[in-house]
């Protein structure tokens, strides 16, 4: 979670930028993503210049000899003059020294090709650079959490209604998962890369060194793929993930419903909030989705794509808007038949309205489901989360202490833990330990307490033939049961009594006090 200290110093930078006479949101998340790179590339290359040393070991440097100007701390000693004609240089300079990282002809590197220098003005750039060398990023987990602040700059609705996840929600939806060394991960429709980078800290998180070695190549070069067609976005995504350790992610070029995108059976984990609201043309559309949901709605469009993109067994966590749990169009109504009744849907999980503000209001709920091509949904779970640990208004301020809110989030700590006073009123204000919990269960069906919820409850199990019954709808509301507590009122002559005998002691008191005057 980033400190108030953070969020100020990087707020600094920003202004630096604004009164430098850059304005524009992404060209400034651009370059800052650059120059934090840049300054990262020399802290590896240093940490491993030490463990060379150490273990009397060689390594492949990063910089060569002719490119130790390059190098974080070579170029903050430079005059300010000498340092911005290196970053301004198109031949020589330290922008082809960054395209020319990653191997020959990789993804990483084929889309850094775009990558320019923005910084007009030498002393702007010295004056960035100076305030982000006072940000301490040595530890992996503030470096996201600067990073996801920075990236956090670009929300907001687009004209195909792209906006970005909260952090805290893409982690949950990576903790439900569980995402293992054997898994090939993908988001169709990466934008910065969130889900995949979240994906890589779990991995990272639950292996050890000796595994991670093990499975080097496969998590460089085959474990993280997406798709974006966004310039920006791509290289934005490329660096993310190469800071997170992923040299070689396949963040391909493409609209991913389109004719152009033909990848198929070829993930075991899809995590994604596709485009809500979006509509594509008719004729730009792969015709296998097309026989699924015919249709040019995005969020309907992206879900068919994800089915035909998984692997038999492969399983996928997705953000919804509610219209795809309920909607009566025969397209909607298509896609949720392809999934509960020749698939695995496993849980619906109905988001607070509020998750996504300020940017939007609208109502979102995550599916789960898995891909068999054989049917196998027998009860689908439904869960109700009502507070996300934060305010649902635009102000979105937490609602409980913060490293609580990070520990309980991401299973760090049992969520029965004692030494929480009140643990009622924390789920109260913050369901997501309940969820993961909950949803952990659901791997024993028959030891689950979840069996024995009943439809008053936050959440509960519906079997197969009742959402058959109901035309395949899958929004909570259809399932779950509302019990209204009963009121007694008296009698109406009662209450006029009551009312009588008030107004009698209220003469009474009046006729008390006349007379004391």
């Amino acid at each position: 979670m980033i400190t108030g200290e953070l969020k100020s110093q990087i707020d600094q930078i920003w202004n630096t930028f604004w009164t430098g006479g850059i304005s524009n949101t992404i060209t400034i998340v651009e370059q800052l993503t650059y120059l934090i790179f840049i300054k990262d590339l020399d802290e590896t290359e240093t940490r491993n210049e030490r463990m060379s040393k150490r273990l009397d070991k060689e390594f492949t440097p990063i910089f060569g000899a002719d490119q130790q100007d390059f190098r974080w701390k070579n170029l903050k000693e430079m005059d300010v003059n000498e340092r911005h004609s290196i970053f301004s240089n198109t031949v020589d300079g330290i922008f082809p020294f960054i395209r020319s990282l990653g191997s020959e002809k990789s993804l990483f590197s084929t889309y850094m090709k775009g990558a320019t220098f923005g910084i007009s003005k030498p002393a702007v750039l010295d004056q960035v650079m100076e305030k982000l060398e006072r940000l301490d990023m040595s530890n992996q987990d503030i470096k996201g959490d600067i990073y996801e602040y920075l990236l956090s700059k670009l929300e907001g609705g687009g004209t195909a209604g792209q906006f970005r996840t909260p952090r805290h929600i893409i982690k949950m939806m990576v903790h439900m998962m569980q995402p293992t060394l054997e898994d090939t991960i993908s988001d169709p429709a990466a934008g910065t890369a969130g889900f995949l980078v979240a994906a890589k800290e779990y991995i990272d998180k639950h292996y050890d060194v000796t595994e991670l070695d093990k499975h080097r190549e496969h998590i460089n070069k085959h474990m993280f793929s997406g798709s974006e067609f966004d310039a920006t976005m791509l290289r934005i995504a490329s660096m993310n993930l190469f800071l997170h350790g992923v040299e070689e992610p396949k963040i391909i070029d493409v609209d991913a419903v389109s004719k152009d995108n033909s990848i198929s059976d070829a993930y075991t984990l899809i995590l994604a909030n596709p485009p809500f609201k979006g509509t594509i043309d008719k004729e730009s559309i792969a015709p296998g989705l097309r026989n699924v949901t015919d249709t040019t709605k995005t969020e309907l469009l992206f879900l068919a794509l994800m089915l035909r993109q998984l692997k038999k067994g492969g399983r996928a966590a997705v953000v919804v808007p509610d219209g795809v749990l309920f909607g009566s169009g025969k397209a909607h109504k298509n896609i949720r038949e392809e999934i509960v009744a020749n698939h695995k849907l496993e849980a619906v999980i109905s988001l607070p309205s509020g998750i996504f503000k300020p940017y939007s209001g609208v109502s979102t709920a995550i599916i789960i489901f898995t891909k068999t091509d054989n049917g196998g949904t027998d009860n689908v779970w439904f869960y109700d989360m009502l507070a996300d640990g934060k305010s649902l208004d635009d102000k979105r301020n937490l609602l409980v202490d913060a490293d609580i809110f990070e520990a309980f989030s991401f299973g760090d700590v049992d969520v029965s833990l004692s030494a929480v006073e009140d643990l009622k009123n924390l789920h109260d204000k913050f369901n997501l330990p309940d969820v993961i919990k909950r949803f952990a269960s659901l791997r024993d069906t028959k030891q689950s307490p979840e069996v024995k919820r009943k439809r008053t409850e936050q959440s509960f199990l519906v079997p197969f033939k009742e959402i058959k019954a109901n035309d395949w709808d899958l929004s909570i509301n259809r399932y779950k049961e509302i019990v209204y507590e009963e009121v007694e009122y008296d009698a109406p002559l009662d209450i006029l009594k009551k009312i009588e005998k008030l107004n009698s002691e209220k003469m009474s008191i009046n006729d008390k006090l006349s007379k004391l005057l």
